[in-house]
């Protein structure tokens, strides 16, 4: 089945003028701004912008051959292979670039990026990027659990409102995947009535959801027909926290945990291909992973994630990447890391990592069961024939 690579090829050639801008066309722009353009994409307060096309030269110039580029532990290696495409086709080479911000404080495990898309219909799409390759933004990602705002989503409300007033009378687009989904919903909730007034559509592609429930307060519920969240079969990330009721679910070429990368959803024309519910699996770690971070105490579960990051970079550090090129030295430091944290830190830790195996193990076990009750009934249906 066709991803985003193949939607390039197959449609690329196609403007907007000619088929307008859908589902699809969001993701790759959500996905594109996990790429570095700085010092080529203007910063938010700098006028100007740069057409797709000549950014991507520059970026090649600068980071060398698309196949090449190493992005990270789980961030998709397909994304400057996609670039590349984009500046070869109609549909986006000319599509300008304005206001890239890249934010990462290590320290206060903050991490944001975002990147404002003119898309040459009338319209700009904001682009916030998802959790990228640092230990900060994933740490960032689980105080979502803790606190009722984090860093990131502050950003978030600030570039949107920077961004709109800086390109003008243009409806608005909105989108992200991953935590770039859950930035996009929370600026669209909490920027001015005159910004959201002035958006057409918030994306969430499996974005995680948030502390506490956007969607009792009166800003969401302005913007609630607006929103449009889409999940994998087997999504993991699009089920945390208190999400979206409301959701498309798709077809995607992986399994598991993997169906999180953008490009293993399956295309078909202008549209992702569309199932009628997420799949067992799904459903269990939504189950379980809510019923326990329900029962956690705010202050355990600031305790938890302060435990977990202080085993991660006990061997110093920084990045997924950093960790798994360095196994051995990193596993000692955990392990001597793990020794010193308080009892209940340390049980909640193994706690979490039992729930999600045992999860895992109760998917597979009913899938097993499934798959026998299919071949038994294709046996009776063979000897009744």
């Amino acid at each position: 089945m066709a991803n985003l690579l193949d939607y390039l090829d197959w449609r690329g050639d196609l403007t907007l003028a000619q088929a307008p801008f859908n589902e699809v066309d969001n993701l790759i722009l959500s996905e594109l701004s996990y790429l570095d353009f700085g010092g080529i994409v203007p910063p938010p307060g700098e006028k100007g912008g740069v057409p797709l096309h000549q950014a991507a030269e520059a970026f090649f110039r600068r980071y060398g051959e698309a196949e090449n580029i190493d992005m990270g532990v789980l961030v998709p290696s397909d994304i400057p292979v996609m670039l590349r495409r984009m500046a070869a086709c109609p549909r986006f080479r000319d599509m300008e670039l304005h206001c890239f911000a890249d934010w990462l404080d290590n320290e206060q495990a903050e991490q944001f990026a975002a990147l404002t898309v003119d898309t040459g219909d009338g319209r700009l799409y904001m682009a916030f990027r998802g959790t990228d390759d640092t230990l900060a933004g994933w740490k960032e990602d689980l105080h979502m659990a803790c606190m009722p705002q984090v860093p990131a989503q502050a950003m978030a409300v600030q570039y949107t409102r920077q961004a709109a007033k800086q390109l003008p009378r243009r409806k608005l687009r909105l989108g992200g995947h991953s935590k770039g989904g859950n930035l996009a919903v929370y600026a669209a909730v909490f920027c001015t009535a005159a910004v959201q007034r002035r958006i057409e559509r918030i994306w969430s592609n499996d974005g995680p959801g948030f502390h506490h429930d956007l969607r009792e307060l009166p800003a969401h519920r302005k913007v609630a027909d607006r929103i449009m969240s889409i999940v994998p079969s087997s999504s993991v990330v699009g089920m945390l926290l208190e999400h979206e009721e409301d959701y498309e679910v798709v077809e995607s070429s992986q399994r598991g945990l993997w169906q999180h990368d953008g490009f293993s959803w399956e295309v078909l024309g202008d549209h992702f291909v569309r199932l009628g519910s997420v799949d067992r699996q799904s459903r269990l770690y939504d189950k379980a992973l809510h019923s326990w971070v329900r029962q956690m105490p705010m202050e355990q579960r600031e305790r938890f994630v302060e435990g977990l990051f202080s085993v991660l970079t006990a061997s110093g550090a920084q990045t997924l990447t950093d960790l798994k090129e360095d196994r051995l030295k990193s596993a000692g430091a955990m392990v001597r890391a793990m020794k010193d944290m308080d009892k209940d830190t340390r049980d909640a830790l193994f706690y979490a990592v039992g729930l999600l195996l045992r999860t895992n193990a109760q998917a597979a076990l009913e899938d097993w069961q499934q798959e026998g009750e299919k071949k038994r009934n294709a046996k009776k249906k063979e000897k009744r024939q």
